[in-house]
């Protein structure tokens, strides 16, 4: 198991030897530990989470203090892989000023490692004064998701006149001011091709063929938990929405016919310690002379207290060992 951990210098050497690079969206910790804890290489905290998890219909709606709390989740959870902040919509077009500052709060207070943008040529200059500022820049053409209305839609790009060449001069602008990694998405297989040939830095690919330097895909998908989103580019390794439903009907059934939970999922308080039985107690309260429950002194208190929570304030009783 590898257990360095993964920078852009990696991920260049990579690209280098021709070894493919792995790259998968994560949104929270337990994720980002299980997809860590499996080699891939980069975790892409995509502004995609506006749609699978916020279930928006498009990635705009999503603020830069929702992608840094969902990068500091991952953040969390991850100890090897790379880890890339999305800039969402408007966090990086206003102006180079707003730019920087967005992006150093993805990494200052998200922990991300490098952030990723949407766009080519337009976007040289911000990448070189990011880049200058110390903050990596993973860039983003074809298919921009944040540009969906200007597409008018998620359409595969590339395809019109001249539009292949722009591509190719969008990828080696943004590798001239620094970007040290291109995600194409949407682009015909041959044009990915090309592209990924010209540059020296490494090209990740999602709708893009089998030619670019590694692949990205949203976790979601790939996993197969939205049985309504089954696009071409998409492999399903699993069909969780299954697997999901199932399990989730077989506890439903459990905890309404009263299976679950079973002894051995519940608590016991030690034998020497259990309270009287009921009778028991109303023989003591009428042997005293008294007809119920009158009002608790300091002791009484104490010991009413202890007996609703034996384990004391912290809790323990969830991590002790049952005597019983």
């Amino acid at each position: 198991m590898k257990t360095k951990k993964v920078t852009i210098h990696t991920l260049q050497q990579m690209k280098e030897q021709g070894e493919k690079i792995t790259m998968l969206t994560a949104y929270d910790a337990t994720f980002a530990l299980l997809l860590d804890e499996s080699q891939i290489d980069v975790l892409l905290i995509g502004d995609s989470l506006g749609m699978v998890v916020q279930g928006h219909a498009t990635t705009l709606p999503v603020t830069l203090d929702e992608m840094i709390y969902h990068c500091r989740a991952v953040a969390r959870g991850t100890r090897r892989a790379h880890i890339v902040g999305d800039m969402p919509f408007m966090s990086y077009q206003a102006s180079i000023a707003d730019a920087i500052d967005n992006a150093g709060r993805l990494i200052k207070e998200g922990g991300a490692h490098a952030v990723k943008l949407e766009g080519g040529a337009q976007h040289a200059e911000l990448v070189q004064k990011l880049v200058a500022a110390g903050i990596p820049v993973m860039g983003h053409i074809g298919l921009t998701p944040q540009s969906v209305h200007q597409m008018g839609g998620f359409k595969i790009q590339g395809r019109e006149d001249g539009a292949a060449e722009k591509l190719l001069e969008d990828a080696l602008t943004l590798q001239a001011a620094g970007a040290y990694s291109i995600v194409l998405e949407g682009i015909p297989t041959s044009i990915a091709k090309t592209i990924s040939e010209a540059l020296a830095i490494p090209t990740i690919g999602i709708g893009a063929g089998p030619n670019c330097d590694g692949q990205v895909l949203v976790i979601y998908d790939m996993l197969g938990m939205n049985d309504g989103f089954k696009p071409r580019f998409v492999r399903t390794y699993e069909q969780l929405s299954t697997r999901i439903r199932t399990a989730v009907d077989s506890y439903s059934a459990d905890v309404k016919s009263g299976a679950f939970p079973s002894e051995q999922e519940s608590f016991f308080m030690d034998k020497a310690s259990r309270p009287k039985t009921a009778n028991a107690t109303v023989s003591a309260i009428a042997l005293a002379g008294g007809c119920g429950p009158g009002p608790l002194d300091a002791k009484d208190a104490k010991d009413a207290k202890d007996a609703k929570n034996p384990a004391g304030e912290d809790g323990a009783m969830y991590s002790s060992v049952d005597k019983d």
